[in-house]
């Protein structure tokens, strides 16, 4: 009786904990239509950071970001600092928990600029030679 006792209640904190670390991803535009439980739960949501919409107050960072045309107002609480490629235009993925306002509070995000990685228009990719520039084939010491 003991040991069963036991193992239902292993069984019991295993579905808590995998139900409570479950996030889902939303877009931006999805996120006004979740109601009740669905918004409850842990969301993801990707976006690019609106140009100029950040602001670092006291024990949190806010910021804007949007998705093809619709916009999300974003507080970050989170304790890790925010990373080197979050500024304005980066693209964005927070997680956390919409809150009955609208207002989306992140625990986490990740930030990534495209375009701090691609190449200046106009300028050839690495690798990318012109005929002219390429080395000649080595000779086969055959004569």
């Amino acid at each position: 009786m003991a040991s069963g006792l036991i193992l239902a209640t292993l069984g019991w904190l295993g579905w808590v904990g995998v139900s409570e670390s479950k996030t889902y991803y939303h877009t931006v535009q999805e996120l006004s239509t979740l109601d009740g439980s669905a918004a409850r739960h842990r969301i993801r949501v990707g976006g690019d950071i609106q140009a100029g919409s950040i602001k670092r107050l006291p024990g949190r960072v806010d910021f804007v970001i949007e998705q093809e045309g619709h916009k999300l107002n974003v507080s970050y609480v989170g304790r890790d600092p925010l990373p080197d490629t979050f500024m304005d235009g980066a693209q964005a993925l927070v997680e956390g928990k919409k809150m009955p306002d609208g207002h989306f509070v992140a625990e986490q995000v990740q930030a990534k600029c495209a375009s701090k990685y691609e190449a200046v228009p106009g300028q050839k990719k690495p690798g990318d030679a012109s005929p002219e520039q390429r080395p000649a084939p080595p000779a086969s010491g055959k004569s």
